[in-house]
């Protein structure tokens, strides 16, 4: 298995959700985070991560940093709702 590392960064007490899928095998175990603040980390095993994440505070940023090995996938949003599905294999 890969370690699968995310780093929630921006606006410092920005308040968001997110769903992240891990994948392993073809077994996926879903991971809810109903209310987490900036910065926030996570570390999940797997080959494949699928995630939906939402900017919940107004006038806020949200980037989200995903390591797998070498890849890496960055994005972000900004204000209330901004939403962002990102997926790593």
């Amino acid at each position: 298995m890969t370690k699968i590392h995310i780093t929630m960064s921006g606006s410092p007490g920005a308040e968001f959700s997110a769903e992240w899928r891990i994948t392993h095998n073809d077994e996926t175990i879903e991971h809810p985070e109903t209310r987490g603040t900036v910065p926030a980390e996570f570390t999940f095993e797997g080959s494949t991560l699928v995630g939906t994440v939402k900017l919940l505070s107004d006038d806020e940023r949200l980037e989200v940093d995903i390591v797998k090995g070498s890849n890496r996938s960055r994005s972000s949003t900004q204000g209330k709702g901004g939403t962002l599905t990102v997926m790593v294999r």
